[in-house]
């Protein structure tokens, strides 16, 4: 059980938070995706004096290492590991799409014959994607493909699926499968806590040192 800052500039909107045993205490949110290298060191500050907790009393720093925005991946990597230098505190990286699955099994309920699908804005017809089961196993690992008719065809054949995230409006448009599904307005915020905090009771902690922001390809300057 752990008193955690969760820290997330990986894609379109930002946000800090303390979760207190997988529950968000306070938030702040910030939607303007070129804002976040300002916003971050700031709003960190506002929610420590909105929460009266103090930075050093936080048993571990959970940041989204990626895939999303390569500006936004790299301020949040560098905050959190600078944080966690300064205050001698565990490093928990997380997977952006891993974090807007579990918002989308908490909004579906955790149903388990589907299949879900997060999907990252990555420019034109292109998106960051992965599958998971109900557990957060791989189906597909995390890959960046660019989205056509055919796309999803062998994991629908045999699948209720559920997509989501910033890139699933274009697949929407494409998608006429009537295994497929889609969900909006996910609470990030609430997924990130419940899911640093497995980390944290996992002691899934990163390697200060040697943590990298997970890219998936070679830098983008907007998704």
């Amino acid at each position: 059980m752990g008193l955690i800052l969760n820290i997330d500039t990986a894609t379109e909107t930002a946000q800090v938070s303390f979760a207190k045993d997988g529950k968000v205490l306070q938030s702040i949110t910030n939607e303007m995706q070129k804002d976040h290298a300002s916003f971050l060191q700031t709003a960190i500050q506002q929610l420590a004096k909105k929460s009266s907790i103090a930075l050093a009393d936080v048993d571990a720093i959970a940041v989204t290492a990626g895939p999303g925005s390569y500006t936004g991946i790299r301020v949040g990597m560098a905050s959190a590991k600078g944080l966690c230098y300064a205050l001698n505190k565990p490093l928990i990286a997380i997977n952006t799409l891993q974090v807007l699955t579990v918002a989308a099994q908490q909004e579906l309920n955790n149903t388990p014959e589907i299949l879900f699908c997060p999907m990252i804005d990555a420019r034109r017809m292109e998106v960051f994607t992965a599958i998971y089961n109900n557990t957060l196993a791989e189906i597909l690992p995390p890959c960046a493909i660019i989205l056509e008719e055919s796309s999803f065809l062998s994991q629908l054949k045999n699948n209720k699926m559920v997509f989501f995230g910033s890139g699933a409006a274009k697949w929407k448009a494409l998608c006429r499968h009537s295994n497929a599904s889609f969900a909006a307005a996910l609470n990030i915020t609430e997924a990130m806590a419940s899911l640093s905090e497995a980390y944290f009771v996992q002691q899934k902690f990163s390697d200060l040192a040697y943590s990298q922001p997970f890219y998936l390809k070679e830098f983008q300057d907007k998704i």
